[in-house]
């Protein structure tokens, strides 16, 4: 089973907040205790962290569920409960987050990027917070907020200084394996290679000592770039890589001369961001071991072979030069400044269904309804004025809404009354 996971899919669940308590003080020679129920705790949120300590995203393979602790109830002498701790789920550089929609949430590309994927919901505020000069005895509180309950899906686009790019059977297995310490599956037939591997290439010398990551990406085939073959999970690793190289096969069986195959590569990295041919690019002839000497240059490009190491330590050189250009200039661009992502919060809205009901969206519109006790006049009449602050009344208008429609706010159902 493959230890390198690229893509999945996630549910995360933020912690419900605590309710807040109803209580009245009772002590001796004191008849008439005022209120004094506490509030309920936050519950726990869930936050996606790039990490460059991870991986891939096989942790979430096999249990792809997260779920935040719940906040402590409130309870009388206004102590309040205890808040849940957030849950910090750790995934690797490079991790995009989306919607079951397809639409981008967070691009978490640098270490210590963070995006709110599961809010925890509030606590309710115990009796005592309602006391006023008209209501000197609330006998009502809170409920606690339900936690942010969601289905993600998390894709990896790998975060390499270079890539090795061209046809399968190529070579970029074995050229990966003997510049780096990486041991990949190679093997003489196409398609050895079904997920990137990555490497470190160590160049020493007196002055000072460079490192670079270099992913071997998976052969590409023609119309990779509209899906064939594993074209769309193959080529996004591309994108974040500093410099591409190309490996032509000089020894190819099928006969497709190395100029054929460097236009069909560049087309399908143009098909798919056209931005990749603006990337700094090497171009090499790889398996020089194969054919003859004087078929190797005619190409026209710098040859190599990696069974037998000709030419490498020519490639290594050109690119460490590349990439050590490329950071330079990522260099005076660097704010050093981590990431935070949260969504927007969400507003009040009406989706009108059929037969005369409405059913009001929104975070707020549904924390003024979550008290304990609607029977009681005064909750009601105070879920009333919240509504109304919130301008829910004003929305149901414009929206249509008539004497005695159903209006559905979270699981409570009321009649519309205009005034």
């Amino acid at each position: 089973m493959s230890n390198f996971v690229d893509e999945c899919n996630i549910n995360v669940q933020g912690g419900n907040g605590g309710a807040g308590c109803v209580s009245f003080r009772r002590e001796a020679h004191v008849s008439k205790g005022g209120p004094d129920g506490g509030d309920g705790g936050a519950g726990g949120s869930i936050w996606f962290v790039a990490d460059h300590n991870t991986a891939s995203l096989l942790n979430f393979r096999d249990h792809p569920h997260r779920k935040a602790g719940s906040g402590k109830h409130g309870s009388s002498k206004k102590k309040h409960g205890t808040s849940a701790d957030s849950l910090d789920i750790k995934v690797p550089e490079g991790t995009v987050v989306y919607d079951f929609d397809g639409h981008e949430l967070a691009d978490l590309a640098n270490h210590g990027d963070r995006f709110l994927a599961a809010a925890g919901g509030e606590g309710g505020k115990g009796n005592a917070r309602f006391l006023s000069n008209k209501r000197r005895a609330p006998a009502f509180a809170e409920q606690g907020e339900e936690g942010q309950e969601r289905w993600l899906r998390l894709e990896l686009k790998l975060v390499a200084d270079v890539a090795l790019v061209g046809f399968p059977n190529v070579g970029k297995s074995t050229l990966i394996s003997r510049i780096s310490a990486a041991k990949p599956k190679i093997a003489n037939y196409p398609f050895t290679t079904l997920e990137p591997n990555l490497g470190v290439v160590r160049i020493e010398d007196d002055k000072d000592d460079f490192e670079m990551v270099v992913a071997d990406i998976p052969g590409l085939i023609e119309g990779a770039a509209e899906g064939k073959g594993l074209g769309h999970q193959f080529l996004r690793h591309v994108e974040r890589a500093r410099v591409l190289v190309m490996l032509l096969d000089l020894a190819s069986w099928d006969g497709v001369s190395p100029k054929d195959q460097e236009t069909a590569l560049l087309k399908e990295l143009e098909a798919y961001r056209p931005e990749l041919l603006e990337r700094p690019r090497i171009v090499v002839g790889s398996k020089a071991d194969m054919v003859f000497d004087d078929d190797a240059q005619t190409h026209g490009y710098d040859v190599i072979s990696s069974i037998t190491g000709d030419g490498l330590p020519k490639l290594i050189g050109k690119m460490a030069d590349a990439v050590a250009s490329v950071r330079k200039v990522e260099a005076e661009l660097d704010t050093s400044e981590i990431v935070i992502h949260r969504p927007v919060v969400e507003t009040i809205s009406i989706e009108r269904l059929d037969q005369g009901q409405f059913v009001v969206h929104g975070r707020q519109a549904l924390r003024a309804v979550r008290l304990s006790d609607l029977t009681d006049p005064a909750a009601l009449e105070h879920a009333q004025k919240r509504l109304d602050s919130l301008g829910v009344n004003k929305a149901l208008s414009k929206a249509g809404a008539r004497e005695g429609d159903i209006v559905h706010i979270g699981d409570l159902s009321f009649e519309y009354e205009a005034d």
